[in-house]
């Protein structure tokens, strides 16, 4: 806003305004326009609280400019096909530290750049309830976010721990271990396991888990708590932030129960559809931690197993 530079704060109008916003607009940035409009109204809010000015006219602009068009970040949504997924991931064979980070995604679906940046110091494994504090400056909604970790988590974790614990970073790059993988190479790593762009992403973790803790009845106020969205009314923040984190362990726990259900059922239709061939090395692999076996889980992978107990509903 050069040409407005000089002019007094309290002088400033809406078309004013809207003339700058235009400029950026019609260059196609449309992210960026919102949130110079965003700022602009900050610094004259700030004039008026000081009696500088005496309204903000950012809020008349309402409507004026286009929309930024929302990125659809693909994601599978269907329980077999997904389990095909959890089993392709566990015959990957590529670097160890991008297989451990695309096993722990599905359980702990955060979002991708919280999960490749993870920090060794932010985990407890150990105790009762394991779980891992992200820190307020890493989330997106700038709050701390607690993971509670089942017990399949915490084998990923322990076994990463031999190979990277000595570093800051769960997941360090190849180049240097100052640095966590990249944005790509988790997308990367699934086009290489033969899922398309159009089909599967990193981000997509959270909307399968969304979608298939919904499908079961699990209560909505717990999912988008553990997906760490925006809560708006902040005396309920308030709330869940300090009551519901015994709700979350369990829906956790269960949450990676179901998803070996679904893989031990991906290994089942593999065996039917080969059955002179020697069956996938995932159906070999231990993703289930603690003692239990593969018999008390069975191999359907049914969404009613998630709310057997009132604690998920």
């Amino acid at each position: 806003m050069r040409k407005n530079g000089s002019r007094p704060i309290n002088e400033l109008t809406a078309p004013e305004i809207l003339a700058v916003l235009r400029r950026i607009e019609t260059r196609g940035r449309l992210d960026t326009c919102h949130r110079t409009k965003w700022r602009i109204g900050q610094v004259i809010r700030y004039a008026v609280a000081t009696g500088r000015a005496l309204r903000d006219p950012t809020g008349d602009l309402r409507g004026a400019l286009s929309s930024p068009k929302t990125v659809s970040r693909s994601a599978i949504t269907t329980p077999r096909r997904f389990g095909e997924l959890l089993l392709a991931i566990d015959e990957y064979r590529g670097q160890g530290s991008t297989w451990a980070a695309l096993r722990l995604a599905p359980l702990v679906f955060v979002r991708p750049g919280e999960l490749r940046a993870a920090e060794w110091e932010e985990f407890t494994p150990e105790g009762e309830n394991p779980e891992w504090r992200i820190a307020a400056e890493r989330m997106k909604m700038k709050e701390e976010h607690i993971v509670p970790l089942s017990r399949q988590a915490v084998g990923i974790l322990r076994e990463l721990q031999t190979f990277t614990g000595r570093g800051t970073f769960l997941f360090p790059s190849l180049r240097t271990s100052q640095r966590p993988i990249s944005d790509n190479t988790l997308n990367a790593a699934l086009r290489r396991l033969g899922f398309s762009k159009d089909e599967m992403t990193t981000h997509g973790f959270r909307a399968t888990a969304s979608t298939l803790l919904n499908e079961s009845g699990v209560a909505p106020d717990l999912i988008e708590l553990q997906l760490a969205h925006a809560e708006r009314n902040k005396v309920r923040a308030a709330y869940n932030r300090a009551q519901r984190l015994a709700e979350r362990r369990p829906m956790m726990q269960r949450w990676a129960d179901y998803l070996v259900r679904l893989k031990e059922g991906a290994v089942s239709e593999w065996v039917r559809a080969h059955p002179a061939t020697v069956a996938p090395v995932g159906s070999n692999r231990s993703s289930r931690g603690g003692d239990e076996t593969a018999e008390a889980f069975g191999v359907e992978g049914r969404l009613g197993d998630l709310t057997s107990t009132q604690a998920l509903t």
